[in-house]
């Protein structure tokens, strides 16, 4: 037998042992008998199906799912009775646990007006394709609000209110259309604002275009600008708006207050018959 037949009988016979080996071990870990290790769990009322912000919740939408006793979902449910007639705040997806401030109350009903924070207020303005930043603006984002103002001489460009959360993109149908999969653009905004700033959008709704303008999620420091106007386009001085010229009055003259002089009074002693007294005489 060479060499090289000796080394080829020691690689075979290698070979088979590891094979042999091998199987054995398979073998006797196949034959432990499975251990089953009971978790304790409970249970939390998750979503059926998809839902958007403002939906009712029925008993249709919801359903009980085992959940780890170890890990619970601070503000959860395991009572479906807890969930049933109450709003959602926000949308959610299939399999999402359902939580207390993802719900309105029951007597707030369902719909836009319970997700609107307290002190705050619900705002809409007509948008175009422009307007809304190309579609972009959809619930959740975060947009400045500017309004162009048309001048005779000179126009001007100003933000008008900033960090403004968007809490629906599209009327009522727009929203069914994009359901059921259709592209319709949208044509009213709604905003989230506090009372100030909705009196600034009205006032320039009437007095000027709006534009959107998108924001960074992340970025929540507010907007501070001094404005454009058309002469800074140019490369010219902004020229601030003519100051009212102040009104300058005349100091008035004292009136002399002529005091009348006051008649003296005398009193005199008469005698009548017998009789004396002291009479005034002026």
């Amino acid at each position: 037998m060479n060499r090289q037949t000796r080394t080829l009988v020691v690689l075979v016979v290698a070979v088979l042992t590891a094979s042999a080996a091998s199987y054995a071990v398979y073998r006797a870990i196949a034959s432990i008998p499975a251990r089953t290790v009971e978790v304790p769990t409970s249970f939390a009322v998750v979503a059926a199906k998809p839902m958007s912000m403002g939906t009712m919740v029925t008993r249709a939408s919801i359903k009980l799912v085992p959940w780890p006793s170890q890990t619970p979902m601070a503000g959860g449910f395991s009572d479906i009775d807890a969930v049933v007639d109450r709003g959602l705040l926000t949308s959610v997806v299939e399999n999402e646990p359902l939580s207390e401030n993802k719900l309105a109350p029951k007597q707030a009903g369902a719909g836009l007006p319970p997700s609107i924070p307290p002190g705050m207020r619900a705002m809409s303005v007509k948008v175009d394709e422009v307007v809304g930043v190309a579609g972009f603006v959809v619930p959740g984002t975060h947009v400045d609000v500017m309004v162009i103002l048309p001048q005779k001489d000179d126009s001007v460009a100003r933000v008008v209110a900033t960090n403004v959360g968007v809490l629906t993109a599209g009327t009522r149908s727009d929203q069914e259309n994009a359901k059921e999969g259709k592209s319709t653009p949208s044509t009213v905004i709604t905003l989230l604002v506090s009372p100030d700033d909705a009196e600034r959008i009205a006032l320039a709704q009437v007095e000027g275009r709006l534009m959107l303008s998108l924001r960074n999620p992340m970025d929540t420091v507010a907007t501070e600008t001094r404005g454009v106007r058309t002469g800074g386009l140019l490369g010219m001085p902004d020229v601030p708006p003519p100051q009212p010229k102040p009104v300058v009055r005349k100091p008035v003259a004292p009136v002399a207050v002529v005091e009348e002089p006051v008649a003296r009074a005398y009193v005199v002693e008469a005698i009548r018959a017998a009789k004396r007294s002291d009479e005034t005489v002026r």
